[in-house]
């Protein structure tokens, strides 16, 4: 018991908190740092950002890609508790019209945490993009009953770094929701299970 206590003053175990796992290793940035006002003023989200490295972006969670985006710079995912996370390579990816990028999902496919999603070329987008800078966002926060939101600061390994911890409001009416804000069991809970 009093151990369970240090441990979550820590930041070891989470009560209620819903966890969302680096899509990219590399160095975690604030959101307010992305050179894009569309993420630094979380009009898309809110999140942090990864300045990334390695040769792949990841799924943050198990759950569905809600769509792979054409040029395939960036992805969204839904986790089965309704959090939707975009993960968007670099600024002014789009203009790059897919070089540089490789899909390796598709759009409805159930994928779990860790799972490759996108490949990409770093030394060749490096070059050529505006910024590598990526966003992670929580895309639907309008829909959501969040009380609060952890951000992780650091260097992130993808799919095993925690980025982002959301800490839902319960609401009593809803049993679904009451799930979603539920105790985490004695590993740590994850957006999509």
């Amino acid at each position: 018991m009093i151990l369970d206590f240090f441990r979550r003053l820590h930041g070891l175990v989470s009560d209620d908190g819903i966890r969302v796992y680096a899509p990219v290793s590399g160095k975690i940035l604030p959101i307010e740092d992305v050179p894009d006002v569309v993420f630094s003023e979380r009009i898309a989200g809110d999140g942090i950002a990864i300045k990334p490295e390695g040769d792949k972006l990841v799924a943050p969670f198990d759950g569905t890609i809600v769509q792979v985006f054409e040029t395939n710079h960036a992805f969204a995912i839904r986790s089965e508790k309704n959090i939707e996370v975009l993960v968007h390579f670099g600024i002014d990816t789009v203009d790059l019209r897919g070089k540089g990028f490789k899909r390796l999902a598709e759009s409805g496919q159930k994928v779990h945490k860790g799972d490759p999603i996108i490949g990409f070329n770093l030394k060749e987008l490096e070059s050529s993009a505006h910024s590598t800078v990526t966003p992670v966002v929580i895309s639907n926060m309008g829909e959501l009953e969040i009380d609060r939101l952890n951000k992780a600061d650091g260097d992130a390994v993808a799919g095993e770094t925690a980025v982002l911890t959301l800490f839902l409001k319960e609401q009593k009416e809803d049993a679904s929701a009451n799930d979603a804000a539920a105790p985490a069991p004695a590993e740590d809970e994850e957006a999509g299970k």
